[in-house]
């Protein structure tokens, strides 16, 4: 018989392969049908389709809980992050819908504007005592442009994509006739029927060419004309090129250009989103990791109190001591009770945020509320802080921060864009040609009258006769020209050109701003992390002295020296002192998380990969230890 143990893990394994295999985004093509897919792939009109989004949650969600308790590590965290949070979630799609702006244009379309701007993570449900600066690009003070647009300004782009146009038509005209000089016939039936072919091109540099073939059949019951039936054929080549507005290709392919550049946005979008998720998911835990630390003291203090309460309790019961004293130690039972259930409230709601942040849907797995997060790791703080040269710290901070890099690329699209702004305030002139030959053709008419002359034999024939006159360009059309437009004042065009260029100084500008701004970020940082430290290691200096203090004054009330009172106080000091070296390494982390930050190696520190991060899938495999705190199995 299979044990219930081995059978859940086994469908957990089986689940884990499953849902390892599904692609967070993708973009499905149909299959094609093997009798007509190669007479429609040159027309591409396949519908390709985007799968339902995706809200269960990984398995490792489900493989970290025993007994009741999800028990996390900062890297489970990290890798729950990366495969379940929602805003990680949404920036995946960027990538993908930058492909397909991108084939847009590449076929002569105008930009589409599909940025997503990244959100703030998470935050504790207590900040007391934290102190970490934030960095100023994050909250938009800076960057916040794609670089996209959406209308175009300046000469469009040609179409690229070829157009066949085929139309076939045919008709019975009946015209009544007063005179029968012209037609022989009072009532004049005229039977036709028309073919149209056109295919046209446009090509980057502008041109223009166009390609149309048309031949109409006409049937008459008149014995007038020569030829009935009479096929008539034309065979016409047009050529058109701008050679001032609309000229060349740094006009006509800006947005191209434009368009794969936005694709380096949109991964470093993504890129800006992960690390911002990654940042606020750790600060979640190590709160939390700080608030259970909280409760282990508050409980530790209350045990403490609730000791000596007893202690006097009997001292007063056989006279040695007054009964205000077990009034005072009373009072103190019931403060630490009370410090220890807002500890306790302060767990539970962090436990629910930082659950959030793991969830995909929370309504789905309602499971989660009765499950509690046991933390796995302890904060710990280095002996040392990196020391190094500001400006070597705000050089690296520059390469690796995602916002200067936006700034830079959406400084290069305006750029790119101008060139279309200027090139509109040129006159349009149009360079044409067209070539045109036609053929004439047709069978004797059967009741010809004869009034017309002798029908001609080259003309005698069908429709392979019309071809062969057009194709051996028997009467060929010529024509060429230039046509100019110039708008006077031309004021829309002026006005765009110049509301672009003063964009573009201000998006210079902005670059000057965040490249100070990021000095300031790493220097704020910096004081931070060392005052962070400093803090830490009073917080521990005062700790022990008050453990000193305490053990004092212990001594002196068992010796009939101190007095109660002395020893509440010595007990509530050490309490305090505690939670303020907890709350001193809580901000330690929090000051390392916001550094770190600034500096732009989040991902780095936490050996994230960003190919993981895209893809939603973490390839490290989680691991609980075999003695678990919390009563876990």
């Amino acid at each position: 018989m299979i044990a219930p143990r081995f059978l859940a893990l086994m469908l957990l394994a089986s689940a884990a392969a499953l849902w390892g295999q599904q692609s967070e985004v993708s973009i499905d093509t149909p299959p094609q049908n093997k009798y007509t897919y190669w007479f429609l792939k040159p027309f591409h009109l396949e519908k390709r389709t985007v799968p339902q989004i995706k809200l269960t949650n990984s398995p490792r969600l489900e493989q970290l809980v025993r007994s009741g308790n999800l028990y996390l590590s900062s890297q489970d965290v990290i890798a729950l992050a990366l495969e379940n949070n929602l805003d990680i979630a949404v920036q995946r799609y960027g990538p993908f819908l930058s492909r397909e702006v991108l084939k847009r244009a590449e076929a002569g379309g105008l930009l589409r504007g599909t940025d997503v701007a990244p959100v703030a993570g998470p935050v504790s449900v207590s900040t007391a005592g934290v102190s970490a600066a934030s960095s100023g690009l994050a909250g938009g003070g800076g960057i916040g442009s794609l670089g996209t647009v959406i209308t175009g300004i300046g000469p469009n782009p040609p179409s690229l994509d070829p157009n066949i146009v085929i139309q076939f038509s045919a008709g019975h005209q009946t015209t009544p006739e007063t005179n029968t000089q012209f037609n022989s016939t009072t009532e004049l039936v005229n039977t036709y029927r028309s073919v149209y072919a056109q295919y046209s091109q446009s090509f980057i540099t502008g041109t223009n060419i166009l390609f149309d073939f048309q031949e109409n059949r006409t049937f008459q019951n008149s014995s007038d004309p020569l030829f009935n039936p009479f096929l008539q054929a034309t065979l016409d080549f047009q050529v058109s090129q701008p050679l001032l507005q609309g000229f060349g290709l740094p006009v006509n392919n800006r947005y191209i250009r434009v368009a794969k550049n936005n694709l380096k946005v949109t991964d470093l979008v993504l890129k800006q989103q992960v690390s911002t998720t990654v940042a606020a998911v750790l600060n979640l835990y190590w709160d939390l990791v700080s608030f259970d630390e909280a409760v282990r003291i508050k409980q530790q203090a209350l045990d403490v109190a609730q000791k000596l309460y007893e202690g006097n309790k009997k001292q007063v019961e056989i006279g040695a001591m007054a009964g205000i004293e077990v009034t005072r130690t009373g009072a103190a039972v019931s403060a630490a009770k009370e410090a220890l259930l807002i500890a306790q409230s302060n767990v539970s709601q962090q436990e629910i945020v930082l659950k959030n942040a793991l969830n995909r849907n929370a309504m789905a797995n309602a499971w989660l509320d009765e499950i509690h997060v046991i933390p796995l790791d302890r904060i710990e703080v280095p002996k040392t802080d990196e020391v190094r040269p500001l400006q070597d710290l705000v050089q690296e901070a520059l390469k690796n921060r995602t916002e200067m890099e936006r700034a830079n690329i959406d400084l290069e699209n305006r750029k790119i864009l101008l060139k279309g702004t200027r090139n509109n305030l040129l006159p349009s002139l149009q360079a044409f040609a067209d070539v045109n030959n036609q053929g004439l053709a047709g069978p004797v008419n059967a009741i010809y009258n004869g009034e017309s002359g002798i029908p001609s034999p080259y003309f005698i024939g069908g429709t392979g006769t019309a071809l062969r006159q057009v194709f051996g360009r028997d009467f060929p059309n010529y024509s060429a020209g230039i046509s100019i437009n110039i708008p006077f004042r031309n004021r829309q065009a002026q006005a765009d050109y110049v509301i672009d260029e003063l964009q573009l100084r201000q998006a210079e500008l902005g670059i000057q701003r965040a490249t100070n701004q990021v000095r300031v970020d790493v220097k704020t940082n910096l004081i931070n992390l060392q005052q962070a430290r400093a803090r830490y290691e009073t917080a521990v200096t005062t700790r022990q002295l008050s453990e000193q203090n305490l053990d004092a004054e212990q001594k002196r009330f068992n010796y009939g020296v101190g007095s109660v009172a002395l020893v509440i106080a010595a007990q509530q000091q050490l309490a305090s002192d505690q939670d303020a070296e907890v709350q001193s390494m809580a901000n330690y982390t929090h000051a390392k998380i916001a550094f770190d930050d600034a500096m732009g190696r989040t991902l780095e520190v936490n050996n994230v990969s960003l190919e993981e991060a895209k893809s939603g899938q973490v390839a490290r495999e989680s691991s609980i230890p075999a003695n678990l705190p919390g009563g876990g199995k």
